[in-house]
């Protein structure tokens, strides 16, 4: 027998709030920093197709696509230049949190949209703080 819990509506709505709250904090002290997070794929992939499903329309507008935007590979192409750093992917979907070309994390695999947001929430904590010069890193003045 399998039990199966979940957390109540209020409960959720609070935890994506919270949630919400954490990455905001993070963005503003990452402002101008150059993270990606690489989403490694197979177009015979089921659970990228329902990552795409689920979450694809969604990531563009969320607070952690402006921390990290999406980016996505074919797992069976070669790889672009760099991101052969990257240690190697097995399993699809595997989505690896990039940081001026180092892998910081990765989430491998997908097992719902509610598992993969707590996922990637704390992924984005390991971020480094971005450094006062960011802005000049990236050409700004």
């Amino acid at each position: 027998m399998t039990l199966h819990i979940r957390p109540s509506k209020s409960l959720w709505t609070a935890m994506m709030v919270l949630g919400v709250m954490a990455l905001s904090w993070v963005g503003a002290i990452r402002a101008g920093a150059a993270a990606e997070l690489v989403m490694f794929e197979s177009p015979t992939c089921h659970y990228c197709e329902q990552w795409h499903a689920d979450l694809g329309p969604i990531y563009p507008k969320t607070a952690e696509s402006a921390l990290a935007p999406l980016r996505r590979v074919n797992l069976h192409q070669d790889w672009p230049a760099d991101l052969r750093g990257i240690r190697s992917v097995s399993f699809t979907p595997t989505f690896v949190l990039v940081e001026s070309g180092q892998e910081v994390g990765r989430i491998t695999g997908y097992a719902g949209d509610e598992f993969f947001w707590f996922q990637l929430s704390e992924l984005l904590k390991k971020l480094p703080p971005a450094e006062d010069g960011a802005a000049q890193r990236e050409g700004g003045s």
